[in-house]
Formats: C-alpha cells, sequence, structure tokens
C-alpha cells in the first residue's frame, strides 16, 4: 500500500461518518418534511372573482329557479319573480331553499336593494341567507340581509350579522341600486349520537371583498325571540328569506356553492 493510500484512507472514512451522521439526522434533512400525497385535485377558478369555479354546484343560472323550492310547500317549486340574470322576492309566498342539501361549503351569492326602498331600521330591504334551514319558517341559521346603508338598525341585525348574535367587524355596504356580493365558508356543527354538540359551528364571512365576520363560532341557531340553542339536524338547505316588511322587494343573481 502506497503512502498516498494511508493519507487517503483517514479522508475516506471521515466522510463515511458525514454521511451516516446526516442518513440518522432526519432533521438536518429537508425530504423529511416533504408531503407527496394526496395530491389535491384541479379546480379551474373563474375569469373573475365571482365567476363559479370548475367545481361549483350553480344554485342559479340567470334563468330559472329549478334549484329552489318553497319552504311552506316543499311538493312546489318556489314562487318568486325571474327576471334576465336575477331574481326577485315575490312578497306574501314565504321562503325558499335549495332542492340540495349541504354540511360544509364555500358559497357566493350577490343582492340588490332596490333604488326606491323605504322604510327605516328593520323594515327597510330586510331579507336573509339562512346557512342552514332547519325547519320551516325562519328556523337555521341566519347572515342577515337588509339596507345598511345610512339606515340606523340594532347592530347584531344589520347586514353581515349573525343574526342577534354576532356584529359584523365593519359597515361594507353599498348604496341602494347597487349589487353587494357575499362570499361564505361555512362549517356546520356535529353532534353525538344522543344529539348532544359534538362540535359548534363556525362561519367566516366576506362582504363586497370586506372581512365582516372571522372564523365567527356561534353558539347555536339563530332565534327573533330567546337565546340561540343547538339541536341535532344532519345536512341541511340553504334558505333565502321572504321578511315580510312593507318596502320594496330585494333581488338575487349569481349564486354558488362549493362543498367542502
Amino acid at each position: 500500500m502506497s503512502k498516498y493510500a494511508l493519507l487517503f484512507i483517514p479522508a475516506f472514512f471521515s466522510l463515511q461518518a458525514m454521511a451516516q451522521d446526516k442518513k440518522i439526522d432526519p432533521a438536518k434533512d429537508p425530504k423529511t418534511t416533504e408531503v407527496w400525497a394526496p395530491i389535491p385535485k384541479i379546480v379551474t377558478p373563474g375569469n373573475l372573482p365571482q365567476e363559479a369555479p370548475s367545481d361549483a354546484i350553480v344554485l342559479f343560472n340567470g334563468r330559472n329557479l329549478d334549484a329552489w323550492h318553497s319552504v311552506k310547500d316543499p311538493t312546489k317549486p318556489a314562487a318568486w319573480t325571474v327576471d334576465d340574470g336575477f331574481f326577485t322576492v315575490k312578497k306574501g309566498t314565504g321562503n325558499i331553499e335549495t332542492n340540495k342539501k349541504f354540511t360544509d361549503y364555500q358559497l357566493h351569492m350577490e343582492w340588490k336593494i332596490p333604488t326606491n326602498i323605504t322604510g327605516e331600521g328593520q323594515a327597510r330591504g330586510n331579507s336573509g341567507v339562512f346557512l342552514a334551514s332547519t325547519g320551516g319558517g325562519d328556523e337555521g341559521y341566519e347572515i342577515q340581509i337588509m339596507d345598511s346603508y345610512n339606515n340606523k338598525t340594532y347592530v347584531n341585525g344589520q347586514t353581515g350579522s349573525v343574526y342577534k348574535q354576532a356584529i359584523p367587524l365593519a359597515n361594507a355596504n353599498k348604496k341602494p341600486g347597487e349589487w353587494q356580493y357575499y362570499d361564505i365558508i361555512w362549517n356546520a356543527p356535529r353532534f353525538n349520537e344522543d344529539g348532544t354538540l359534538l362540535k359548534p359551528a363556525s362561519v367566516t364571512l366576506f362582504l363586497n371583498g370586506v372581512l365582516l365576520q372571522n372564523g365567527l363560532v356561534l353558539k347555536g341557531e339563530t332565534r327573533y325571540i330567546g337565546a340561540p340553542q343547538y339541536k341535532k339536524y344532519g345536512p341541511a338547505s340553504i334558505k333565502l328569506q321572504d321578511h315580510g316588511d312593507p318596502s320594496p322587494a330585494i333581488s338575487f343573481r349569481n349564486i354558488w356553492v362549493r362543498e367542502l
């Protein structure tokens, strides 16, 4: 063995030791924190933020209310008025709700207070979207819709509130006659077999791109009178309210949902 080989042997063992040290110390290997599966599904977004992505369920296509039915009589179609690209509450016909039932989802919807709105407080363009309809009438979890542009009312009942539970973080309302939009993330409550609450509901809500509810944990179903409370239910319809106040009716368009 040559003297050069003898010089090489210590260097070789030194490199081998370094390699072994690296192998037995995953904290120094970036590959130990790389996750390669499951691969997220591909979703094609709309050309504009308000346009439905490829995996969305369109609840109003601008032409008909085939995806909805009457709450008063679920065997009957929704009786609200459909115009060119939007529909309007037909007062006195009652609430409408989706044929399909949902659990957790992302919801986009657009609505407009009419230019000729009248009244004040809660009697001015009042409606609501119930993120889960748990029975007839106004049973469920309501996000308030009304004219809150220069219109004073109780703050846990203005637009963007979780009705009678949570004040919105801001008032981002546009003036009557302009289209406004909600983007909502809804996480439905979960229940044990005996009906007790396992996990409460939560909601994140944007109005016209402004955050109004930030992962809010709900105390139960929304109520006009009395404290909120939970009752067990499963997948549920999304419901829109025919409030019954005497002001001119509001309109809706471009409603779609992504199940989560």
